[in-house]
């Protein structure tokens, strides 16, 4: 990846979907805080997609809300992401979507390379 400084401020790089747009204010691009959490949020809510799937457990949709916690002491630093899904679909069994999400947490790429720097704690409901 590269990434080319902007005239007023922070930087883009050309992926294969497109241009991304990337500052430390949000009137210039996402803020890199925000891409980290998205990164952790959408890595984990994808693999959880791909076991639902295989397992055959059938949903309608799936959204997930991230909180988190920063230490402004430290630069601003992610002390904590707290991850809640929230499945919709009929009959869900929620064993096995609670199995279903710490396999997420185990092969979720994103969130194994932050594991011992920030914490990640998950909830869900289905609705």
């Amino acid at each position: 990846m590269e990434f080319n400084m902007k005239k007023e401020a922070g930087f883009t790089t050309n992926l294969p979907y497109g241009e991304l747009h990337i500052a430390g204010d949000e009137e210039y691009g996402f803020r890199p805080y925000q891409l980290m959490v998205s990164s952790i949020a959408v890595c984990s809510g994808g693999v959880l997609r791909k076991i639902l799937e295989k397992k055959r457990i059938a949903f309608s949709d799936l959204r997930i809300q991230a909180d988190v916690t920063r230490n402004d002491e430290k630069a601003g630093r992610i002390e904590k992401i707290h991850l809640h899904y929230i499945i919709t679909g009929e009959d869900l069994p929620l064993d096995k979507v609670e199995k279903s999400i710490e396999l997420a947490r185990k092969n979720c790429s994103m969130l194994q390379s932050v594991i011992d720097s920030i914490e990640v704690t998950e909830t869900f409901e289905i609705k």
